[in-house]
């Protein structure tokens, strides 16, 4: 028989097990753009960066693009912004709720990557299933 305290080990395993499974730190993320594809369980926004620090704009335009939220609206504003079209990429800037950015492309990449990793670790530990006891 389980008592309690086993239960609340297992508990908090099971947790921990999930989160690490959905999350991703910016060391995976960058070691993941060895690869050919994106990994499967990120967000589209974070494809569209992963395109994009591969060097395809169109493949990282087209993820962005098909994320209709605030995230999506963020990478497509850096996009356009990396792309020239600074016009356009305020338009995204305001769906994003962001101001236009200031820094480097480089810099703006690495910030837009982390709070969207940030983002995904804390969405995945909501969405962690409830163990049942």
């Amino acid at each position: 028989m389980i008592d309690s305290l086993d239960r609340s080990k297992a508990e908090m395993n099971f947790h921990a097990i999930w989160f690490n499974m959905l999350s991703m730190t910016m060391e995976e993320f960058r070691h993941s753009l060895r690869g050919e594809q994106p990994p499967a369980h990120i967000s589209l926004s974070l494809a569209g960066l992963w395109w994009d620090a591969k060097g395809d704009w169109n493949r990282a335009h087209e993820s962005a693009q098909q994320d209709e939220g605030l995230a999506g609206s963020w990478v497509h504003a850096y996009l356009h912004r990396k792309e020239g079209d600074s016009s356009n990429a305020g338009y995204w800037y305001r769906r994003a709720e962001k101001p236009p950015a200031r820094c480097s492309l480089e810099q703006e990449w690495l910030e837009i990557t982390e709070s969207l990793l940030i983002q995904a670790g804390s969405d995945a530990k909501n969405r962690a299933p409830r163990a049942r006891g």
